[in-house]
């Protein structure tokens, strides 16, 4: 057993060593900032560098990759539209419009992790470009069934599950992949962040253009059109080298899984995050989505919706040009105090105020969100060894997603013994309370940031390496 900075100890003699990425400063001060409060970790050696050229935030390759999720986001956030206006219209109510969304979201918060495994095992890229590939398929058959006016609940959960498996394999490869395209890991998410968000700005008022004056079979068409863009931006990826620290997985699958696990639970920041996240999902995410979706729906249109999302969407636009400029020593007690921002969404619905202060509030609460998002992505990033990166996202996003079906599937009988508006108040009230217990947690909240100075003399940051693993990428 190791004992950490933190005092905590580590369930094995050997823990992952942090990167620098920060540019700038003394040998002295890159030192100091070596050590990582609470996360398990020991000083970075400094003779372990990088022997690879800079990598800024833009290139050709990060570019491509910019755009795929930009593109992916554009339609993942036209969907919700586009199942709220389209089973409405065959009858369904807000019960069925949450069983569709949880058919895709629990194979895919399952299966998460063993796609993890299989991304550490094999080329992200093509298991990515695959993924988008089959949910090119699955929704262009969701598309053909709602213009042939032959929409059944079940078929329309099958499709969702085949999205979600697909989504298990392609979402891990994404956490290596930002640190191989650029150095500057806050910046690269930051970016991204923005796009995703821009595409979020863009998505519902589109997808609701598209119900209006089509038919919510056209926004299914739109969507496949997105994973096609996706597919050819990742096909034209160039990569470079897997980073330092990374290794061949030579044991069985079964071996790297347990290994992977040992990590997370090492990880008292890492844990705790994700068992008050499931908090979170289920009071909170999971039934603020169907809810808000049928609500808005129902009471203004699907214009509406699609305006109040726009602005969800602008919010998180704000909050990622801020994450690219605001840089805390402590970025998760600095997200988890953005994270209040969020209580505004729900409970401006719930209140049943009109359209322009519930865009308002949404407004407010995807700023906050993004930046919480930017400085936690960030923190898994560049606190994780890259040989076990692709696991520990795996486990992160399981965790994270883990009870969002859950709320989405409780949200229709919640609704209709409480209310939709008595739901999505206490919802907003459960923001606030999940916010608390995150800056409640010393781990969380004293978690230093892992970036430290070029070396002096260095032109590349220090590298994550697992001690006595590291090998040139």
């Amino acid at each position: 057993m190791t004992r950490t900075s933190s005092g905590e100890e580590s369930p094995r003699g050997e823990r992952s060593e942090r990167v620098g990425v920060a540019r700038g400063g003394s040998a002295e001060s890159w030192s100091e900032a070596s050590t990582v409060a609470g996360s398990g970790s020991g000083p970075v050696r400094p003779d372990i560098v990088a022997d690879r050229p800079p990598r800024p935030v833009w290139s050709r390759d990060f570019a491509l990759f910019f755009v795929a999720r930009a593109m992916a986001r554009l339609g993942d956030t036209m969907l919700p539209v586009a199942l709220a206006a389209g089973l409405l219209r065959y009858g369904y109510g807000v019960g069925a419009v949450g069983v569709a969304m949880a058919a895709s979201a629990a194979p895919f918060a399952g299966l998460v992790i063993f796609g993890g495994v299989i991304a550490d095992r094999f080329s992200t890229r093509k298991l990515m470009i695959g993924a988008d590939l089959v949910r090119l398929v699955a929704q262009a058959v969701a598309a053909a069934l709602f213009f042939a006016d032959h929409v059944i609940l079940w078929q329309i959960c099958v499709i969702g599950a085949a999205n979600g498996v697909a989504g298990a394999v392609f979402q891990p490869g994404v956490a290596s992949t930002v640190p191989r395209l650029a150095a500057d890991v806050q910046g690269a998410n930051g970016a991204i962040r923005i796009a995703e968000s821009s595409a979020q700005l863009a998505g519902p008022a589109l997808a609701g253009l598209l119900v209006a004056f089509a038919s919510a079979g056209g926004v299914f068409v739109a969507h496949a059109a997105t994973f096609a863009f996706s597919a050819l931006c990742l096909l034209l990826l160039r990569p470079p080298p897997a980073a330092p620290g990374s290794r061949a997985h030579s044991g069985s699958f079964k071996a790297d899984l347990a290994e992977g696990w040992r990590e997370f639970r090492s990880s008292t920041w890492m844990w705790a995050v994700i068992v008050i996240w499931c908090v979170y999902m289920i009071s909170v995410w999971g039934p603020t989505v169907p809810l808000v979706a049928t609500e808005v729906v129902r009471e203004h249109g699907p214009r509406a919706y699609g305006l109040i999302n726009s602005a969800l969407g602008a919010g998180t636009v704000i909050g990622g040009l801020v994450a690219l400029r605001l840089r805390p020593r402590r970025m998760l007690r600095a997200g988890s105090f953005a994270l209040f921002a969020f209580a505004c969404f729900p409970a401006s619905v719930g209140a049943g105020l009109g359209v322009a202060a519930m865009s308002a509030g949404a407004l407010i609460a995807g700023a906050g969100t993004s930046l919480w998002g930017v400085m936690w992505a960030t923190s898994v990033q560049t606190q994780v060894a890259p040989d076990v990166l692709n696991r520990i996202h795996a486990y992160d996003v399981a965790g994270s997603l883990a009870m969002m079906p859950v709320g989405q599937a409780l949200a229709g009988p919640a609704a209709a013994a409480l209310g939709a508006d008595h739901v999505l108040l206490m919802a907003g009230v459960m923001t606030l309370v999940v916010s608390t217990a995150l800056l409640s947690v010393p781990a969380i909240r004293n978690l230093v940031r892992a970036d430290g100075p070029v070396l002096p003399g260095q032109r590349e940051p220090v590298t994550r390496v697992r001690a006595g693993r590291g090998r040139p990428g």
